[in-house]
């Protein structure tokens, strides 16, 4: 079984839209696309979070394959990442596209859950996702995911689209590994961790007098 992975950029407030450019991605009005750039360092190595897709078979919403097809083919050959991207295969999940022009690109019709159920059992690479939101909240509820690159970034803003919107489904995570950079981008790895167990602050048996006393004090601070 093969497994699909997701790696994106994020801001501390959940925004993943349009990292790399001010004409990226400005659907609904977004106006700080290219919000990232001012914060790598030599010490980011996308290739340790599936940024670059190498070894792997790439699974793109239809704007974020827009915009890497936009891009990518027209990268001069001496570069690592446009090789790898422009030579793997890409499936991508559109119920709009009905041609794909980027080499090696195949288009997911019908019910994008089950195209990728049917595509994880098949053998080959492990599949990996990169932006793609929409393709994401989509997913996740699904549990088809397993495993998330995160990089938060120390900025907000406010609006834009979410890595989890509020079609996500409730679910633990696992730390994997954890790095910052000199920027302060936090860069993680997670593992879904089944479901989450809610409890009190505190396992030992408490009395009631103790219990009064830790929700009031809850409260004052919420």
């Amino acid at each position: 079984m093969r497994r699909l992975i997701v790696s994106t950029f994020m801001s501390l407030d959940g925004i993943m839209q349009a990292p790399g450019g001010p004409e990226e991605d400005p659907t609904g009005g977004f106006t700080l696309g290219g919000w990232m750039s001012n914060f790598f360092d030599e010490g980011m190595d996308l290739s340790a979070s599936g940024f670059d897709g190498t070894d792997r078979e790439l699974v793109l919403g239809r704007r974020t394959y827009e915009i890497f097809e936009a891009y990518w083919p027209y990268q001069p050959d001496d570069n690592a990442i446009a090789k790898t991207f422009n030579a793997t295969k890409k499936y991508v999940a559109s119920s709009t596209l009905t041609t794909l022009h980027w080499h090696n690109s195949t288009l997911l019709s019908g019910d994008v859950v089950s195209a990728i159920i049917a595509l994880k059992a098949q053998p080959g690479p492990d599949l990996q996702i990169i932006g793609s939101s929409q393709l994401i909240q989509t997913l996740q509820p699904a549990t088809l995911i397993d495993e998330y690159n995160v990089w938060t970034f120390p900025v907000v803003l406010g609006q834009g689209k979410r890595l989890f919107g509020e079609t996500a489904h409730p679910f633990a995570l696992r730390l994997v590994r954890s790095q910052v950079s000199t920027t302060g981008v936090v860069m993680s790895t997670y593992e879904p961790n089944g479901d989450i167990r809610p409890g009190t602050v505190g396992n030992e048996e408490l009395n009631e007098q103790e219990l009064a006393r830790r929700q009031k004090i809850a409260n004052e601070m919420w």
